[in-house]
């Protein structure tokens, strides 16, 4: 072989290598610049920038201190996260601890039958046997259970205060929870009695010493109260409880808020106590509180479930009736009321009983006066919501004695004679019924007069003043078939039911219009209607007339979805059949593409001749032709 070949072959070999070398250089250098790039900016994103970031190769070092033994293995993961984890290689330094802080002392000090239990921690300086021997001494010899650990850290400055106050308080407690801490003494404890509960609560927060901060929970049994009583009074004085009696600290602030709202100043005293006659005492109390106050004074005083109402002399019985007939049909089931009316001073002339019902325009019935029993009440109430709406009948109607024998009669005469009006009241007295209001129906006094001497018999006395108007009359207020074919024209004067191009769609303008021909036809009743479908020249003759069909039946679908009633309305399809407008200019056929409502108005009728009209109608016409014949014969005589 040739020298120079040698030399050549050899030349391209060592051109290779130092091409590769350079090459694996800067890639290297690429790897290295990356990891550490990569690195630096993870950390940098999660806060630590405490890091320092090194590369040798592909091995990654991370260096620095961090400043918990946590933050160092986040680092390391984080790292892990863009290289690999084992190209990784920690130098991290971990800042040295501070001091740790003391721990809390705390002490749990349970007392019941059974002994003391001692749970929790407590300086190491403490002197244990000391304290037990302290804890047994103001217990009478209690055992005790110790279950104390023991840390070695200096006490609290107020340590000691808090404990020694601790033991001493132990020795007043046969049952109890005592929490204590430098900073503060809390004690649950369970005492006799009510007196014994005050005697506890003065007895502990005295001897607490002045840095220690104490928390009282002192509880005690309820009382038996028999009876369950409440008393409470409006007179000159003001407003004011005799006594008050409650089940439950919920009751009781609803009692003493009741009061408030009645007049009631300052502090009053309820007390919490058992032997409640109902779970519903507070609201029974309210209602009877809250009538007290309607009447403008007077008394209310509960033994048990009995109830009984003192209005002030000089009541109106008016006033008096509605509010106790309220209170009685307010009151929960248990509860027995007996409300009093003084009589007026010098008056001895017996009031004369009421019952009055009275029907408002907006339909609204108020029952009021008397009622011979708690059955007839109800019985009342059901009859007037079937008669009326059932949410807006309201009774005040309050339950006396002495009532005549056909009081009850009456009253359901009287709440049936008050469905025949519109609006207005009826008056029921020993004596006489009287009807006194607006109707709508014009043979509504006939009918009344009728009822009313059926029921009350020939010796039964009424009285009427019921009025006929004709806005109250539902009949008479509805529109003419002829206006309310003017009121939809109206509607669509200006504007008309639009449908999507070539579909029976009706657009988003034509569901508005819609609307409001519904709420006319709503108005109009049952309508013999036709709903005609129009359209333009453009197109098949057919196509245009099954155009037209489908439109008008999708507009009488649509007031089907608006609850019209459409037994009566039939649609129709009339293609172009009909024009109103020249179909050769694009005005004229916008106009004919349209929707008309026309009322279906019965055809006339012919009359037909009877066969004996038939005759004589023959006859008569025989001899009218005859004359002229004669004439005619004579003329050609002549």
């Amino acid at each position: 072989m040739r020298l120079s070949t040698v030399f050549t072959i050899g030349s391209t070999f060592l051109g290779a290598i130092v091409l590769s070398t350079v090459a694996a250089g800067f890639a290297v250098s690429a790897i290295e610049d990356g990891s550490r790039q990569g690195v630096r900016e993870a950390l940098d994103q999660r806060g630590m920038v405490w890091t320092e970031v090194d590369t040798d190769g592909l091995q990654v070092f991370l260096a620095g201190t961090a400043p918990t033994e946590a933050d160092r293995f986040k680092a390391l993961s984080v790292a892990g996260t863009v290289v690999d984890a084992a190209r990784v290689i920690d130098q991290m330094l971990v800042e040295e601890a501070g001091d740790i802080a003391p721990p809390r002392f705390a002490i749990e000090i349970l007392r019941n039958e059974s002994g003391i239990s001692l749970i929790g921690l407590v300086p190491a300086t403490l002197d244990r046997s000391k304290f037990l021997a302290e804890v047994k001494d103001v217990t009478d010899g209690a055992p005790v259970a110790d279950l104390l650990d023991a840390a070695d850290y200096p006490a609290p400055e107020t340590w000691e205060d808090a404990l020694r106050y601790a033991v001493r308080s132990l020795g007043d407690l046969s049952r109890t929870k005592i929490s204590v801490s430098a900073e503060r003494v809390e004690i649950t404890a369970m005492a006799e009695s009510v007196a014994d509960q005050r005697r506890l609560e003065t007895a502990l927060a005295r001897r607490v010493a002045e840095d220690v901060r104490l928390a009282l929970d002192i509880s005690a049994p309820r009382p038996v109260i028999t009876p369950f009583t409440l008393r409470f009074l409006i007179d000159e004085g003001g407003a004011r409880f005799d006594a008050c009696s409650a089940d439950t600290v919920e009751a009781r602030d609803r009692i003493l808020r009741a009061a408030g709202s009645a007049g009631l100043q300052g502090k009053a005293e309820c007390t919490v106590g058992m032997g409640v006659p109902s779970p519903r005492w507070a609201k029974a109390a309210e209602l009877a509180i809250a009538a007290v106050k309607d009447l403008g004074g007077g008394s209310v005083t509960f033994s048990d479930a009995d109830i009984a109402l003192w209005a002030p002399q000089g009541t109106e019985q008016g006033k008096f009736d509605d509010v106790i007939g309220r209170l009685e049909a307010d009151l929960p089931e248990v509860f027995a009321l007996d409300a009093t009316l003084p009589a007026p001073e010098g008056d001895g002339e017996k009031t004369v009983p009421e019952f009055i019902a009275t029907l408002s325009p907006e339909g609204q019935v108020l029952l009021r006066g008397r009622v011979g029993s708690a059955q007839l009440r109800d019985t009342v109430t059901s009859f007037a919501k079937a008669r009326f709406a059932s949410d807006a009948v309201h009774v005040t109607a309050r339950v006396a004695e002495d009532l005549p024998r056909d009081w009850s009669m009456r009253v359901l005469l009287g709440l049936e004679a008050l469905s025949y009006l519109s609006n207005g009241a009826v008056t029921v007295t020993p004596d006489g019924l009287d009807v006194q209001g607006n109707t709508g129906r014009k043979s509504a006094g006939t009918e009344l007069s009728q009822l009313l001497s059926n029921k009350l018999g020939s010796g039964g006395q009424f009285s009427m003043d019921v009025t006929y108007q004709e806005k109250l009359d539902p009949v008479a207020q509805l529109p003419t078939p002829d206006e309310c074919e003017a009121r939809v024209a109206e509607v669509q004067a200006d504007r008309k039911i639009g449908f999507e191009p070539g579909s029976a769609r009706i657009d988003s303008q034509g569901a508005a219009i819609m609307d409001e021909i519904a709420e006319i036809l709503k108005q109009c009743g049952e309508l013999k209607m036709e709903i005609g479908g129009h359209t333009d020249s453009q197109g098949r003759e057919e196509m245009n007339r099954q155009l037209s069909l489908e439109r008008a039946r999708a507009v009488l679908n649509e007031l089907r979805l608006r609850r019209v009633l459409t037994s009566t309305i039939e649609a129709k399809g009339y293609g172009e059949t009909t024009p109103i407008a020249d179909n050769d200019t694009e005005e004229g056929r916008e106009i004919n593409r349209r929707i008309e409502f026309r009322i279906i108005r019965p055809k006339p009728l012919v009359e037909e001749q009877t066969a004996l009209e038939s005759l004589e109608d023959t006859g008569e016409e025989g001899q009218e032709t005859e004359e002229p014949n004669q004439d005619q014969t004579t003329d050609e005589q002549n």
